[in-house]
């Protein structure tokens, strides 16, 4: 008999655990389906609030990522811990701030969730939140005592984080917190190079006016000026050479290139004009550039070097009449020619426009001239195959006298090229220099 009684009281035990389980995996999939009623029900049945679920996640922390703000409200209230981590080191908090659910952060900070709880990096709810959540969450988590000069693992505080995303409101709030507007991470960054980095140029001035050292030098020795100009955030790059300091202009960057080379590259006037005011040097040339190519074999090759070149051919390869100018009336040599024998027109037949090899010509009107290839204007403009300037192109180098029979350096003449290649680029071809050579022929 008392066998008997053991055994019914351990199947009893046994059903009970089952029907925990029943309720918890209820919980789950009511949180899922943001099914309210459902999750109130599985909570009412006796399902823990802060059951582990998959990495460790909670209810709570589910419901926060399903942004379900009425699910949030019900699991708070049912006394779900806002607090609590999971696998990797996510809070609740910070994972509503990341995405950037106002509404749920502010249930989450009035149920009493850390403001200074870091995750297993070191991160902060308040350095997630002044990257992704309005400015009013930051204000409220500032209130609550979330420290603005937190650092993290890698060394990045809240205002970087704000800065890295532009949030504008963000930054003035933790920078009148005490925030520091030098603070250097670990991999050697400072606020400023978040801010530039946003290609928000307003986040690039807040940082000025703070009092942000833009002569900082980073990794690599890449200056605030160069990072500006790599990450095209022109606007930045504008700034930064009329507030900045003395920028040394004639520095290459990683591929070689000055600061002038790369905006005549990017055809971005209003920068060009400004290092050359600043003293830039119109006839300064590449270097070789800092980049290590690993290649394997029948995988690629490296980009064949380029010889040392001046910003007026850069433009010209571009295509950016207007940045020519200003680099020719700056000073610019319009007879320079590159050890393989490029010259300013040459650069222009690749450029893909029709104004800027019309002024290459101006410049340098040879319209035969070869580089050390023995390619012509002619060969490179069609080597570019298909494009929508290919026939004024054509129309230039034919007015000024473009022969199509100058054969390349053991290759092909450019009537060769242009009659092997492309069915679209034959046609335009012919179109423009047929009827020349017929009427040459007589």
């Amino acid at each position: 008999m008392r066998k008997r009684i053991a055994l019914l009281a351990a199947c009893a035990l046994m059903g009970a655990a089952e029907t925990a389980r029943a309720d918890e995996g209820a919980l789950e999939r009511a949180v899922r389906a943001d099914d309210v009623a459902g999750a109130k029900a599985a909570l009412a049945e006796g399902a823990n609030p802060d059951q582990r679920l998959a990495y460790a996640a909670t209810p709570l922390a589910l419901a926060v990522d399903r942004q379900n703000a009425a699910m949030v409200e019900l699991l708070l209230a049912e006394g779900a811990d806002p607090d609590l981590f999971d696998a990797e080191g996510l809070a609740p908090l910070a994972l509503a701030c990341e995405l950037g659910g106002g509404a749920i952060v502010e249930k989450l900070l009035g149920a009493g969730a850390d403001v200074r709880a870091a995750g297993a990096d070191g991160t902060t709810p308040l350095a997630t939140c002044a990257r992704f959540a309005p400015a009013a969450t930051v204000a409220q988590m500032l209130k609550l005592g979330a420290d603005a000069r937190a650092v993290d693992a890698r060394g990045q505080t809240p205002l970087m984080w704000a800065a890295s995303s532009g949030n504008l409101d963000a930054m003035r709030m933790v920078l009148n917190a005490g925030a520091d507007a030098n603070r250097v991470t670990k991999g050697g960054f400072t606020p400023l190079f978040f801010a530039i980095k946003s290609k928000v140029p307003e986040a690039t001035a807040i940082m000025l006016d703070a009092g942000a050292d833009p002569a900082f030098i980073g990794p690599e020795d890449t200056s605030a000026l160069q990072l500006a100009l790599y990450q095209e955030s022109w606007d930045a790059a504008a700034m930064l050479l009329r507030r900045g300091p003395a920028f040394d202009l004639a520095a290459t960057d990683r591929n070689g290139q000055q600061p002038l080379h790369v905006a005549a590259k990017a055809g971005a006037t209003e920068v060009v004009a400004l290092l050359l005011d600043k003293g830039a040097d119109p006839n300064g040339t590449t270097g070789p550039a800092r980049v290590t190519w690993v290649t394997e074999a029948n995988f690629g090759v490296p980009p064949p070097p380029v010889p040392p070149t001046p910003p007026l051919l850069t433009a010209a390869a571009h295509g950016h009449v207007d940045v020519m100018r200003l680099l020719v009336d700056g000073g610019a040599r319009p007879d320079f020619t590159a050890q393989n024998g490029t010259n300013v027109t040459l650069a222009a037949a690749k450029g893909q426009d029709a104004d800027a090899l019309a002024y290459a010509l101006a410049l340098a009107p040879d319209a035969n001239v070869a580089n050390s290839g023995g390619a012509t204007p002619l060969h490179l403009l069609l080597y570019g195959g298909m494009q929508p300037a290919l026939e004024p192109m054509l129309k230039l180098l034919r007015d000024q006298g473009a022969r199509t029979d100058i054969a390349a350096s053991g290759g092909p003449t450019a009537d060769e090229v242009a009659q092997k290649g492309l069915t679209e680029v034959r046609a335009v071809y012919d179109r423009v220099f047929t009827p020349a050579l017929a009427s040459s022929a007589h």
